[in-house]
């Protein structure tokens, strides 16, 4: 049987370009994504280029919806080899820390960091059934608090914010503590800072980027396929291992 990949958030952008490029390598990839029409037409687009994908209806904020994906999982093929946490949301763009809301950065959280935890805890005996299961969460440059905190650094030029870089900080901080748990059983857990891409999610941001979506999930595709060697509890891009 081929590998099997989950992809959350994997109807546009960059979560449908991992799930097309794993798929390109012969897995069979399950699209999480929270419209079910999206997914189902990001699945029938994929297929007419001959991949193997799945949609699979899955709000990572909804317990009930993540319950039933794992259900869904579980019956169709009794194990899950890649996870790929894949859906975020930004919030309110470029709102200062002292003008955010508090229900602001408890949504963005919500997605970003408590709904990656619900995934992986429900997929985890799934992927306890694995003989070589990877988890990678994608994360952001802007969770880099020493590059957002140097002054040489063209993220320290951004504009301050509570939610969006916030999250993506604990989420690396919840990716080292499931490597931490998870590194003698073999599931090799890492966060992938796919860089600023040409999205729909940087659109909104008003940001014009000529780095593509393809481009971005290549890091995430890397980490989801690493050896029995590879690193567990990092952070990293293209270029190598990020700072924290």
């Amino acid at each position: 049987m081929s590998t099997i990949a989950l992809v959350t958030g994997a109807n546009k952008g960059i979560g449908r370009e991992i799930a097309a490029q794993l798929a390109a390598l012969g897995m069979s990839v399950l699209l999480g994504a929270r419209d079910p029409e999206r997914g189902e037409k990001t699945a029938t687009d994929l297929r007419g280029s001959g991949l193997d994908v799945h949609p699979m209806p899955l709000d990572v904020t909804e317990p009930a919806s993540v319950e039933r994906a794992a259900a869904q999982v579980e019956e169709r093929f009794g194990r899950l080899d890649v996870l790929v946490n894949n859906a975020g949301i930004s919030g309110e763009p470029a709102l200062a820390p002292s003008a955010t809301g508090v229900e602001q950065v408890r949504a963005v959280l919500e997605t970003n960091v408590v709904g990656v935890l619900r995934v992986s805890n429900a997929m985890l005996p799934l992927l306890r059934r694995s003989r070589a299961a990877r988890i990678v969460n994608i994360s952001s440059g802007t969770a880099s608090m020493a590059d957002m905190g140097d002054p040489a650094h063209y993220l320290f030029h951004l504009p301050p914010r509570a939610a969006y870089p916030v999250s993506k900080a604990a989420l690396n901080a919840l990716t080292v503590q499931y490597a931490k748990e998870l590194r003698e059983e073999g599931i090799l857990v890492n966060a992938a800072a796919p860089g600023a891409c040409d999205t729909d999610f940087t659109r909104e941001l008003g940001m014009t980027l000529t780095r593509t979506a393809a481009q971005g999930a290549a890091i995430a595709v890397r980490l989801a396929t690493l050896g029995p060697d590879g690193p567990t509890g990092g952070f990293f891009s293209d270029d190598g291992p990020m700072r924290w």
